[in-house]
C-alpha cells in the first residue's frame, strides 16, 4: 500500500491572503477617481474605491485576529515577518515625506523671481507658529507618553491602565485632527496661493490623513484590549501601532520646525 505524506513546513502556519491584491485594486480605484474628480469629472469612481479600500480592509483585519488570537497561526516566524513587513512600509513613509520637505527647501532656499525672490513668497501671511501649532506639538508629544504609558502597563499586566492611557491617546489624537480642521478653515491663504500654499498644506494635510489612520489603528487595538486579544508577551499589532504613532509624533516635530517656524519667518 503506498501511502503519501505531506511534509508541511513548521514556520508556514499562515494561509495565502487575497487581501493585498484586492486592497491594490481599491486604492487604484480610489487613486484614479481622485485624478478624475480633480479634473472636474464625478467623484462616484473615487467614491467607490473607498468602499472597496473599507470593506477589504476589514475582511483583512478580521483575519488578522482570527490568525493571530484565535487559530494560534502567529508564530515567532510570522511576527518576525510581520514586524520586518512594517518597518519596511515605515521606511517608504519615510520616504514619502522627504519628498515634500525636499520640495519646500527647493523652494525655500532659492526662491525664483514668480514668487518674488523671497520666502515666505510675497503676499503670503504665513499661520504664527506659537498658536494652535504649537498646542498641536504638545498634543501629538502627549500622546505619544499616554501610548507608552498604555504599553508598558499591557506588559506588567496592568490591564485597566493600558486601557486608560489608550483612551487618553485616542482622543489626543481626535483633538489633535479636530484643531488641524479649524487651523484649515482660519489659514490666510489656501492650496492655490503659490508654491508655499501647496507644499504647506500637501505636507500638513498627508500628515493630518496620517494621523486619522493612526487614530484608526489605536481604536481598533483599543477593541482588541478590550475584548482580551493581547497578552504580555503577544502584542504585536498593538506594536506596529505603536511603532506608526511615534512615527507620526517625529513627522510632525519636523513639519512644525522647519514648516510652521522656520519658513514662516
Amino acid at each position: 500500500m503506498n501511502t503519501h505524506i505531506t511534509h508541511q513546513h513548521p514556520y508556514h502556519m499562515v494561509d495565502r491572503s487575497p487581501w493585498p491584491l484586492g486592497i491594490a485594486v481599491g486604492a487604484f480605484t480610489t487613486t484614479t477617481g481622485l485624478v478624475c474628480w480633480f479634473q472636474g469629472d464625478s467623484f462616484i469612481t473615487a467614491l467607490i474605491g473607498l468602499a472597496l479600500t473599507s470593506f477589504i480592509m476589514t475582511l483583512w483585519w478580521r483575519d488578522v485576529i482570527r490568525e493571530a488570537t484565535f487559530l494560534g497561526q502567529h508564530t515567532s516566524y510570522v511576527v518576525r515577518g510581520l514586524k520586518i513587513g512594517f518597518i519596511l512600509f515605515i521606511l517608504s513613509e519615510v520616504m514619502f515625506f522627504f519628498s515634500f520637505f525636499w520640495a519646500f527647501f527647493h523652494s525655500a532656499l532659492s526662491p525664483t523671481a514668480e514668487i518674488g525672490m523671497t520666502w515666505p513668497p510675497a503676499g503670503i501671511t504665513p499661520i504664527h507658529p506659537w498658536g494652535v501649532p504649537l498646542l498641536n506639538t504638545a498634543i501629538l508629544l502627549s500622546s505619544g507618553a499616554s501610548l507608552t504609558w498604555s504599553h508598558h502597563s499591557l506588559r506588567e499586566g496592568n490591564g485597566t491602565e493600558a486601557w486608560n492611557a489608550l483612551i487618553i491617546t485616542i482622543a489626543l489624537g481626535l483633538w489633535f485632527t479636530s484643531l488641524q480642521i479649524y487651523e484649515y478653515f482660519e489659514a490666510p491663504f489656501s492650496i492655490a496661493d503659490s508654491v508655499y500654499g501647496s507644499v504647506f498644506f500637501v505636507a500638513t494635510g498627508f500628515h493630518g490623513l496620517h494621523v486619522i489612520i493612526g487614530t484608526t489603528f489605536l481604536a481598533i487595538c483599543f477593541f482588541r484590549l478590550t475584548n482580551g486579544h493581547f497578552s504580555i508577551n503577544h502584542h504585536v499589532g498593538f506594536e506596529c501601532a505603536i511603532w506608526y504613532w511615534h512615527f507620526v509624533d517625529v513627522v510632525w516635530i519636523f513639519l512644525f520646525i522647519c514648516i510652521y517656524w522656520w519658513g514662516g519667518l
